[in-house]
């Protein structure tokens, strides 16, 4: 990747001490021990608020059985979330200098997220996406203005690509604006249209020249969302048992789904990070696939909490759907979340058909642990831990040497 002279030798991460105003210019790609600073883990921290939000109002369409129209919605606020998560993530890889400019613009996106948090619920119940609307466009002009303080600071391709992108964000702010006016029919079709803009951004702006973000440390900004939205998940399941429990005393009908569900949760974290991801982002190519890829993963992780919430008010006479229905709830994003792993970068590190075969097999039988009744979270969760187990025997063969015949005079 290109970079600034000056950045090649960057220190590998922000001074303890800042002066209040440094230039924005870009760091180097290959950065010793690039690692997540204080202020990005308080940045995913507070838009998980926002995913939680989200999920919250996903229990209450699916157990009131509204599942197609709230899927729909959780979608759409899912991916304005995750869409301005992103674009910090991957300008922050390239360019933060950590000065008083850039944290206080960072910090204006983060009361974005909070603004549109405080929306989700009269964007599911009342169609209402005013609040959504204007804390996802408080993020992206933000997110503007660090792009043009870059190209302040750039050189000629650098500066066409801060511009394009700050150019680029602005104009579709304008078509998001529509969703306020727009009659109700007519939304959705602005949304299809302004999510392929926003996605057409990036490949726009750095047609001639590539930002300078780091692999490593996309990596892991990319893992700590995910650890935290399955921590999330845990957090919402374990609240809804504890409520199940307290109000009906039903802790035989709900001990399958705890253990279930802390077994898919678990078996979750294990199957995403069983390979170090970073070494596959070598070019934009690839890893615009696999940030994009990421949409799934992380509204598939944060949907498996919220079916788990289904799963218990439909145990205890909550919910107004059927067995099968709550079911479907868990294992089917346990699935998507499986397949999605697997296509982005799981199947990259696996060899032979029994290593590749480990987790699209796993996400069938997942499916299929839908009909299993009251017990389906826990045979899917009973399935995880096999595929689990499963993967690590075949990856432990692999890596064992082939032993050296033994001669008979030895």
């Amino acid at each position: 990747m290109l970079s600034s002279p000056a950045s090649a030798g960057a220190p590998s991460g922000p001074p303890d001490v800042q002066p209040p105003l440094r230039r924005l210019t870009a760091r180097g790609r290959h950065e010793s021990h690039r690692a997540a600073t204080p202020l990005e883990l308080f940045f995913d921290l507070c838009f998980v608020v926002a995913i939680a939000q989200a999920g919250v109002q996903l229990v209450h369409s699916v157990a009131e059985n509204h599942a197609g129209e709230g899927i729909l919605d959780y979608a759409m606020v899912f991916f304005a979330i995750w869409w301005a998560w992103m674009n910090f993530t991957w300008f922050a890889s390239a360019y933060d200098n950590d000065d008083v400019p850039y944290r206080i613009v960072t910090l204006v996106q983060i009361a974005g997220v909070l603004v549109l948090a405080a929306g989700v619920s009269r964007a599911f119940e009342d169609h209402d996406w005013t609040a959504v609307v204007i804390g996802y466009v408080i993020m992206r002009v933000a997110m503007s203005t660090q792009w043009l303080r870059a190209a302040r600071s750039a050189m000629r391709a650098e500066r066409t690509m801060a511009l394009r992108y700050a150019g680029g964000v602005l104009v579709c702010q304008v078509g998001w604006l529509g969703l306020l006016w727009l009659p109700e029919a007519g939304r959705g079709w602005l949304f299809l249209v302004m999510v392929a803009l926003e996605l057409s951004v990036p490949a726009f702006a750095e047609r001639t020249h590539q930002s300078s973000w780091h692999p490593h440390h996309i990596a892991e900004r990319y893992g700590l969302l995910t650890i935290i939205v399955l921590g999330e998940t845990i957090a919402a399941a374990t609240v809804a048992v504890k409520s199940g429990i307290d109000e009906n005393d039903a802790l035989g009908e709900l001990l399958p789904i705890a253990a279930g569900g802390l077994l898919i949760v678990f078996a979750a974290w294990w199957v995403y990070f069983v390979v170090p991801v970073h070494g596959h982002l070598r070019s934009n190519r690839q890893s615009f696939l696999w940030g994009y890829g990421h949409y799934l993963v992380f509204a598939s992780a944060a949907a498996i909490g919220a079916g788990l919430e289904v799963a218990v008010e439909q145990a205890v006479g909550k919910a107004h759907i059927s067995t099968l229905a709550a079911s479907a709830a868990v294992t089917l994003p346990t699935a998507l979340f499986l397949l999605t792993v697997w296509a982005l970068h799981a199947r990259h590190f696996k060899v032979g058909i029994a290593e590749q075969s480990v987790l699209p097999t796993t996400a069938l039988l997942v499916v299929c642990c839908t009909f299993a009744g009251d017990l389906a979270v826990l045979a899917a969760g009973l399935v995880l831990t096999a595929a689990v187990a499963t993967g690590v025997i075949l990856s432990a063969r692999r890596s064992v040497p082939a032993r050296s015949p033994v001669s008979p005079t030895a």
